[in-house]
């Protein structure tokens, strides 16, 4: 093969290989899986429990985020909640039936102040119950059948005390941005096999990611979220529950007002394309 023949050759190799990457490069991406769940129907829910690991409770627990949001809103919400979470937990390590009995859980909460208040029986103990699996069992070979399983069983167990069950998107590691697309279709099919509204607070960490590589919303482990990363999950949580965007809240769990007026638009925004709704609200840049 002379060189002037082989450089053909060569060319002809590099010119196929950039139209084959730019023809995989423009393919469209998965379609999302869409939910068939789109809100509670607790309009006002007054009480919640949270489920699940230490992606609850990190940063002072998620829960507390949600109710001070809730209460920096205009007029002012107010609601309970307590957190139930197990180092490493998924489904399965709940025994989710024990968590309403009478005269337990909820019983008593701390106030601003810190002083214990005792709180009044209800008809029933949750309105909501907030559940979220290990952050790798629902695409895990050897554990997701266990997720969808418990998915179901604790779903049934929620609604026989008489409260609604939400499942809680986790989001990828740091390192593994392809768990995101794998975590919410399978959150996603477990909400609609369910009949069960799925809070979307992965694909609000990817958004937020994909506007802002910057934004550290991980702690050093690459797996469980910093300040600004349950603040976010906080955000799309008071989003999908109340169906509100949480965009000029006040409360900022001291985060900068710029960074927290973005996550606050990125968590509504991700919602809102989640459930397919509309009158989005345009994020800027931190």
């Amino acid at each position: 093969m002379s060189k002037y023949t082989a450089s053909k050759f060569i060319l002809r190799r590099l010119l196929f290989a950039v139209f084959a990457a730019a023809v995989i490069a423009a393919a469209p991406a998965a379609a999302q899986t869409k939910p068939k769940v789109v809100e509670t129907g607790v309009a006002q829910p007054q009480t919640a429990i949270f489920i699940g690991n230490s992606f609850f409770y990190y940063n002072n627990s998620m829960h507390n985020h949600l109710l001070l949001l809730a209460r920096s809103a205009e007029p002012p919400v107010k609601m309970r909640a307590t957190s139930v979470t197990i180092s490493g937990s998924g489904f399965g390590w709940h025994d989710v039936d024990s968590y309403f009995r009478p005269n337990a859980i909820g019983s008593y909460s701390f106030d601003l102040d810190n002083h214990i208040v005792f709180n009044e029986p209800r008809d029933k103990l949750f309105d909501l119950a907030i559940m979220m699996d290990c952050s790798q069992c629902p695409i895990h070979p050897q554990l997701q059948a266990n997720f969808f399983e418990y998915a179901k069983k604790d779903s049934a167990t929620v609604r026989k005390h008489g409260a609604v069950p939400v499942f809680f998107m986790s989001w990828a590691y740091a390192d593994r941005p392809e768990m995101t697309q794998a975590l919410a279709d399978a959150y996603t099919k477990a909400g609609n096999d369910n009949d069960v509204l799925v809070v979307p607070a992965g694909l609000a960490f990817a958004n937020a990611i994909k506007r802002d590589p910057e934004l550290i919303l991980y702690a050093y482990d690459r797996r469980h979220p910093s300040p600004a990363g349950t603040y976010l999950a906080a955000c799309t949580l008071y989003a999908s529950l109340f169906k509100k965007s949480p965009v000029g809240l006040t409360y900022t769990a001291g985060l900068g007002s710029h960074t927290a007026h973005f996550l606050q638009t990125v968590a509504w925004e991700t919602v809102q394309d989640y459930y397919g709704r509309t009158d989005q609200v345009t994020a800027t840049t931190k």
